[in-house]
């Protein structure tokens, strides 16, 4: 009897335990939520990782390295040979007529000095203030009075000057003319992201390269990550490495900035593999000049948990950023001699998961580890009954 009186007791003491227990814990009561439910029915293909998922891949990184893209098949020293800028709308053109000052626009002559508005250390030089001509309208029509209205937009600075000496050839003789663009106003270039000094970069008669505009937005930050930088033009988006333009790697090179493109350089937060599951110290990493492999990410958490894990249950999910309904799901059996070869291999893609899972035999411990304390609780509570 008394020992049924016990029993009774502890099952009570139990079930009110909750109310009681020290330490933090969240009243359930006004919460609906079924904890067996799951959060879909959808099932996902594995692919084991082998020889052949590893030539795969290696095939899709050259068929994207051949892609079309403003760095790759262009000779640089070529292209700013052939450069010329071309008037647009809202251009400021000087124009001087030499011995007719009258038929000059108010600019300083050439070689004379022009006083312009300091700039903070860093930024980008101001316009100088003295530069009075023409303004080219948005239509691309110039007024210049001795020769009246001209379309100039989309001309060079020497088709310019064709046109105005051919006007005043029929009142002066072998007239001498200069044409200069004294503001650059039509064409920018934006620069944003992770550099010291974003902003808009005005496109010029000096040619500017994807490198020389970061350079002039004073470089990129310690955090930027320069390995996925966008080049947006137009429709098209291009992610290129400022490394390989650098040192003209994988066929790829420093290339002329058209108006209008737009230079991102993003952070390194959007390169991260988050490694889960049975490591030695679950963590996210970084990739390191955009690569990564699986063994990388393995050894930068100090490994597999050989106490815990299932060398056979190495998963790494991967698409959630593109595609998070139907992710990638790939599976290395570690238990395999060539495995170590294949993690090697395997490269991973940002934002990809890799999980390590649980052995069986440790789940069953650790079953037996959270009803180990009740039953010794219900085993010393019979022997005091007694």
């Amino acid at each position: 009897m008394m020992t049924r009186t016990l029993a009774v007791l502890l099952s009570a003491t139990l079930l009110a335990a909750c109310s009681w227990a020290p330490g933090p814990a969240l009243d359930g009561s006004r919460l609906q939520d079924d904890m067996r439910a799951k959060t879909g029915n959808d099932t996902y293909a594995v692919k084991l990782i082998t020889a052949d998922v590893v030539r795969e891949q290696i095939d899709a990184v050259a068929e994207t390295n051949s892609k079309r893209s403003p760095a790759r098949g262009i000779d640089l020293r070529a292209s700013i040979e052939r450069y010329e800028y071309r008037i647009g709308p809202q251009d400021m053109v000087g124009v001087i007529v030499l011995y007719n000052p009258q038929l000059s626009s108010a600019a300083p002559p050439p070689g004379a000095p022009v006083a312009a508005v300091a700039a903070p250390e860093g930024a980008q030089p101001a316009v100088p203030l003295d530069q009075n001509g023409f303004r080219v309208s948005r239509s691309g029509e110039m007024y210049y009075p001795p020769v009246g209205v001209m379309r100039v937009g989309g001309c060079t600075v020497d088709e310019v000057r064709a046109m105005i000496v051919r006007a005043l050839s029929r009142d002066i003789r072998d007239p001498r003319v200069d044409v200069r663009v004294l503001s650059f106003r039509n064409g920018r270039v934006d620069v944003t992201g992770m550099v010291r000094n974003p902003g808009s970069l005005p496109v010029t008669d000096v040619p500017l390269t994807m490198i020389n505009a970061i350079a002039r937005s004073g470089g990129t930050l310690p955090e930027a990550d320069v390995q996925r930088v966008r080049l947006t033009r137009g429709q098209q988006v291009y992610e290129m490495d400022l490394e390989n333009l650098i040192g003209r790697r994988e066929g790829e090179s420093d290339f002329l900035l058209q108006a209008g493109d737009v230079v991102s350089v993003p952070d390194r937060l959007g390169s991260r593999i988050f490694v889960l599951g049975e490591v030695a110290k679950p963590t996210s990493l970084l990739m390191t000049r955009g690569r990564l492999t699986l063994a990388d990410a393995l050894t930068g958490v100090n490994s597999i948990d050989v106490r815990y894990a299932d060398p056979r249950q190495v998963f790494v999910v991967r698409g959630m950023r593109d595609n998070p309904t139907r992710p990638e799901v790939y599976r290395l059996d570690m238990s395999q001699i060539d495995a170590l070869l294949l993690s090697t291999q395997f490269r991973l893609e940002p934002l990809d998961v890799v999980y390590v899972g649980t052995s069986d035999a440790v789940r069953f411990n650790r079953v037996l580890e959270q009803i180990t304390p009740t039953i010794q609780t219900l085993f010393f509570t019979k022997e005091l009954a007694r």
